[in-house]
């Protein structure tokens, strides 16, 4: 997990320095098709089967996953780094949320607790961050973060069905790949050059290691070490956009990515505390 973070700071960069020459479909269909194109090799070289009996969970993994690459790719072109990698990583308070209104768990007074920690974190963050043109990008990585949460609800549900990390990512790309292909037969293609090939190829390799070590994290590791780790992205994205933009943030900010952190820390421990208290029964 700390390498799928350090990866996805990295496409980060490259996302917010390739929104100068590409928009956000165009950068999420080449991202995707490179994915297609690396996973399917390396079924190939492995001699590994794409068959599969879950389409259903394949076809909600990949639209969930579209719809929140879309958006979060967006809120990274408009919004500083770190800011809006936080604002994605909203998704385990979702997550929680998700678990009470559809699961029908019972939510707990720590629960709670959590949910308000993590969401005062997003109100610390954003108001002395933003300008007024700025808020709808915001709501929209938001946004992002509930559909990542569907999204890597249905990541873990693959997992436990017996499905493969290069299975999972070869199908999310796919969908992925054919979705934004067809959004672009009806707008416009910019030219892809020597100058900015390097950042498309950046994209699709970064973010194709990262969803194939995300993937194998969450299928072979304990749910509550996995997301803790996951937020080091926001650390490593905090780096990045101090060193190459000069995103100085304000304490205050810095104070709401630690109530973020410290929500969906929390709720990742009384989600683990659940279940295992569910399979000892």
């Amino acid at each position: 997990m700390l390498v799928a973070a350090f990866l996805f700071a990295c496409m980060g960069v490259l996302v917010k320095l390739g929104a100068e020459h590409f928009s956000t479909a165009e950068m999420v269909f080449y991202r995707s098709l490179m994915g297609v194109a690396i996973t399917w090799l390396a079924v190939r070289h492995y001699r590994l089967t794409l068959r599969t009996n879950h389409w259903k969970t394949h076809c909600s993994r990949g639209l969930t996953g579209l719809g929140s690459l879309l958006m979060f790719f967006y809120c990274i072109t408009e919004l500083p780094l770190a800011t809006a990698i936080s604002l994605n990583y909203t998704w385990p308070l979702f997550m929680a949320m998700l678990s009470t209104l559809i699961l029908k768990e019972k939510l707990h007074w720590s629960m709670v607790l959590a949910l308000v920690v993590g969401f005062v974190g997003v109100i610390f963050l954003l108001r002395p961050t933003l300008h007024n043109d700025q808020w709808e990008a915001a709501l929209l990585g938001l946004i992002s973060g509930f559909f990542t949460a569907i999204a890597y609800m249905n990541v873990k549900q693959l997992g436990n069905l017996g499905e493969s990390e290069w299975r999972v990512v070869f199908y999310f790309t796919v969908i992925s790949t054919v979705v934004t292909g067809i959004w672009l037969l009806f707008t416009t293609f910019n030219p892809v050059t020597r100058q900015n090939l390097h950042l498309l190829i950046g994209i699709g390799i970064t973010a194709t290691l990262a969803q194939l070590a995300m993937t194998r994290a969450y299928h072979t590791g304990t749910t509550l070490v996995v997301g803790a780790l996951g937020y080091s992205t926001v650390l490593f994205a905090s780096i990045w956009g101090i060193s190459i933009w000069n995103e100085i943030l304000p304490p205050v900010a810095w104070l709401g990515m630690v109530l973020i952190i410290l929500g969906g820390a929390i709720s990742g421990i009384l989600n683990y505390r659940m279940l295992i208290a569910v399979v000892r029964k």
